[in-house]
């Protein structure tokens, strides 16, 4: 009886589920910072392999549980959009590293950077989604208009994909050095210090590039958040599996980040098929109206979901290779 409030329905689910979720990903940061990470070291390569395997691994597993325990549907829909999320988070994996090159932060600092960023993005798209859900729950008319958003996105994802993020010229790095006190250099981990003021001779707190490039990132995940969350939305309405393969997809992304940024260069192709993912995945609204079904299948979503971003990986990787052997050769 005492229990009863785990039974209690929340956003469609029981509360204990939402509450072993929340309970997984806290167990892992946990152990990720206290354990894996307690003490700043570059990461490397193969580091960085093994923990995304990992974490992609568990990522599958839950969508395992959530295939038995919810149903094949349900499914397949959590894997299709841990399967897009992922997709889309490459993206940000290139803005991530042009914002640590513009501020030079070392990569034995940068793990700490992502990790208090991951916090910020569970916060964050929880809010998101939640509004999400409330809105498509009362206006069901809006999934349209994530559909025509989503087809645009593509669209004008294919026109500009040559087009670089100008860390530079971002507004907020203005703001924040005209209102605030910020550092000209590192000072090691920490995000805010405490020294002298130039002016007033007095002690003052002063923030660090290391959080400049912090609140850089976050800004970034929200603007590819407008792109991620109708994008899931418009393969399923449920919350429960919106923010769960979400979650579980950004989660890895910090972990896959290091072997990335090695080799962007490896998947410039790989824009032009999250472009046509998005793309499909808005059209895919339509064309259920169109063969008068109430949803378009989900088997097939997720066939062509993993069709395009797998014959964008493979198309990236043949078209750089003459590339990647002439700078391996000359170095």
């Amino acid at each position: 009886m005492e229990f009863s409030f785990l039974l209690a329905d929340w956003l469609g689910k029981p509360a204990w589920m939402w509450l072993a979720f929340l309970a997984i990903v806290l167990t892992l940061l946990v152990f990720d910072l206290g354990v894996l990470h307690k003490d700043n070291h570059e990461i490397g390569i193969r580091e960085s392999l093994v923990m995304s395997a990992v974490y992609i691994s568990l990522g599958l597993a839950f969508g395992a549980w959530v295939w038995w325990y919810l149903g094949p549907e349900p499914g397949m829909n959590y894997i299709t959009g841990f399967a897009v999320e992922k997709a889309l988070a490459m993206d940000n994996v290139f803005v991530i590293a042009m914002i640590f090159s513009f501020f030079s932060v070392p990569r034995k600092y940068q793990h700490r950077v992502l990790f208090w960023g991951i916090l910020g993005v569970i916060i964050l798209r929880a809010i998101m989604i939640g509004i999400g859900a409330a809105i498509v729950a009362h206006f069901s008319w809006v999934l349209y208009i994530f559909a025509v958003f989503l087809i645009l996105t593509g669209i004008k994802m294919i026109i500009f994909a040559d087009r670089e993020y100008n860390v530079g010229s971002n507004p907020v790095i203005g703001f924040m050095r005209r209102h605030f006190n910020v550092t000209d250099e590192l000072h090691g981990q920490h995000f805010f210090v405490r020294q002298k003021h130039a002016k007033t001779g007095k002690l003052a707190w002063f923030m660090t590039p290391l959080f400049l490039a912090l609140v850089l990132i976050e800004i970034a995940d929200v603007i590819f958040a407008v792109d991620s969350v109708p994008a899931i939305f418009a393969i399923t309405t449920d919350p429960f599996i919106v923010y769960t393969s979400n979650i579980f997809a950004i989660l890895g992304l910090r972990a896959l980040y290091f072997a990335l940024a090695a080799m962007v260069h490896r998947f410039h192709y790989l824009k032009y098929a999250l472009a046509a993912v998005l793309v499909f995945i808005g059209s895919k609204i339509f064309l259920a109206d169109v063969i008068g079904a109430d949803k378009f299948p989900p088997e097939l979503s997720l066939a062509v979901t993993f069709g395009l971003l797998a014959g964008g990986v493979v198309w990236s990787l043949l078209k750089t290779k003459s590339a990647a052997s002439n700078k391996a050769s000359d170095a």
